[in-house]
């Protein structure tokens, strides 16, 4: 396969820099969502006592090794959110890294760049370059792993895959997929040449690389044991595997959810510009040729390594997991990107033309929230967020300090740990699910239990499209994906007997203090009698 020689650290080098000068007016941000709510306070736990079993958060069973890079970094440096984004950002540069020696050794250096572009600023990859969550590692490391497959250096490729799998366990899809591939091979002889890598090789050559990629699979098990023998749980808690397993094995919901991964995987957030781009260019274009000689393809066996390893995730990915985030595809979407820039490349004379019109195209959904919904942690819509949560929870620590709040989950977290960067002292939390009209009913029913209502959007919702005039679809959103439709404050302020005294809106998110009759009683007490009331822990992912 063609390399050119290119050094790994220069190229480290000049994308971290890059990335940090597009990341660095969100290196500050307070902790956001699943940051908030599990990984940081796993990594705080990590660094505060040693333990890699959190007890500040539910444990969920997730391995330790992002948590355990977080805890080293503030433990050098010191605990912050600029250090802690940082230290995302020298992940994610190496995952690029990953994604350009892949590219480079199935392809070539123009496709590799090209690639590693498209995938730097695809908005999903971008956002979570330096957000405190661990499925961006565990892509890259596959990336790398990926590419010692396809030289044929299994030990390294092991190493890599294990890796992998320690920083989440979703990862070992990849080399159980790829094993099975490998398996189905030694049965078809006829086949071998044509569709496996090196497929003239002796079956126990063969069951030497099966090998290798099931060895990855023992540290997770030593992980799982050691997280069984310390919590009486293998997979985390009952409620988190409900939640992501056990609730979602629904052969309705498996339907619903494989056509969400397949659009995540081909057209979400502008990345069909890219594939409807590679699929007419496929479809009507013939090869290009250099100096008379036609530019090549990826080959056959690669390919069908990556269709092997993206069908994996978008089966398994639609099967298990509760929330369907675009996050968890990110093992999958680097791969489309290389085999769609490979083919522009080939077949495009003004290829470069149309990879700087795919690159616009996802720069532009950084900023642009699409017309369906989508998760804020996306694109920039998370910067949003923590704005508005800054403005709102500053205010009301200002003026009701010592108040008892109604919130929800992550506001919860935001107000009662300072640590998180929102508020500078714990506030007193009153906890409920969401702001829908069933929750916000309930809570009016005891409203004695609190003074304020720190009431905000906890799912981005775009304006009504056509299906959602569909009942039933409405109705199988709740059911399966917890679908619900906030209440705009205003109403949220009638029934729970208050008045809106702060609020604050940014494109389709926003946030509201409301405040109840009896605040001027709570604004009163003294500052030395705070205390923290106790809510129930949510539910990472």
């Amino acid at each position: 396969m063609p390399t050119s020689g290119t050094h790994p650290a220069a190229v480290f080098g000049v994308i971290f820099v890059s990335i940090f000068l597009l990341h660095a007016p969100l290196l500050e941000l307070p902790y956001f969502w699943d940051e908030a709510g599990y990984y940081v306070p796993s990594a705080r736990d990590i660094l505060l006592n040693g333990s890699l079993i959190p007890h500040s958060t539910v444990s969920n069973a997730h391995p330790p090794l992002v948590m355990a890079w977080l805890a080293f970094w503030w433990k050098v440096v010191g605990y912050a959110p600029l250090v802690t984004r940082t230290a995302m950002l020298v992940l994610a540069a190496f995952s690029l890294v990953g994604v350009f020696r892949l590219a480079e050794r199935v392809a070539n250096t123009k496709v590799a760049i090209a690639a590693t572009l498209c995938t730097a600023v695809y908005p999903v990859f971008f956002a979570q370059s330096s957000l405190a969550q661990v499925d961006l590692l565990a892509a890259g490391l596959m990336f790398w792993a990926l590419s010692d497959y396809v030289e044929g250096r299994f030990a390294g490729m092991a190493v890599w895959f294990t890796l992998a799998a320690l920083a989440k366990e979703t990862a070992i899809i990849a080399p159980l997929s790829l094993a099975g591939w490998e398996l189905i091979g030694t049965f078809a002889p006829r086949w071998r040449a044509r569709l496996w890598m090196d497929g003239r090789i002796s079956n126990r050559d063969s069951l030497r690389r099966i090998a290798s990629l099931l060895l990855p699979a023992l540290p997770l098990a030593v992980w799982y044991g050691y997280h069984y023998s310390r919590t009486g749980y293998v997979f985390g808690n009952p409620e988190f595997f409900r939640y992501n397993v056990a609730a979602t094995l629904s052969p309705t919901r498996f339907v619903l959810a494989l056509i969400m991964r397949i659009w995540q995987v081909g057209g979400y957030l502008h990345l069909w510009v890219l594939t409807v781009a590679m699929l007419i260019a496929m479809w009507t274009l013939p090869p290009q040729r250099d100096s008379g000689v036609e530019r090549g393809r990826i080959s056959f066996p690669v390919q069908m390594v990556f269709y092997v390893v993206i069908v994996a995730y978008v089966v398994a990915m639609a099967l298990i997991g509760g929330a369907v985030l675009a996050r968890y595809m990110l093992p999958a979407v680097p791969l489309v990107i290389i085999l769609s820039v490979s083919t522009l490349w080939r077949r495009l004379v003004s290829w470069r033309t149309a990879v700087a019109c795919v690159a616009l195209a996802f720069v532009a959904g950084w900023f642009w929230n699409p017309k369906y919904g989508f998760s804020p942690e996306d694109n920039l819509a998370y910067r949003d967020y923590i704005v508005l949560h800054e403005d709102g929870e500053r205010f009301l620590e200002a003026r009701y300090p010592m108040a008892r709040v109604l919130t929800a989950w992550p506001a919860s977290d935001e107000i009662a740990r300072p640590w998180l960067g929102y508020t500078t002292r714990p506030m007193q939390v009153v906890r409920i699910e969401d702001f829908s009209l069933d929750e916000v009913f309930s809570a009016a029913e005891f409203r004695s239990n609190y003074e304020v209502a720190l009431v905000f959007s906890t799912k981005y919702v775009p304006g009504p499209a056509p299906w959602d005039h569909w009942r039933k679809w409405t109705e199988l959103k709740a059911r399966f994906f917890g679908f619900h439709r906030d209440l705009p404050p205003v109403a949220a302020a009638e029934i729970l007997g208050g008045r809106i005294v702060f609020s604050e809106e940014k494109k389709g998110q926003w946030i509201a203090v409301i405040e109840m009759e009896r605040v001027e009683n709570a604004r009163a007490v003294p500052r030395g009698s705070s205390r923290r009331v106790s809510f129930p822990q949510p539910i990472a992912r």
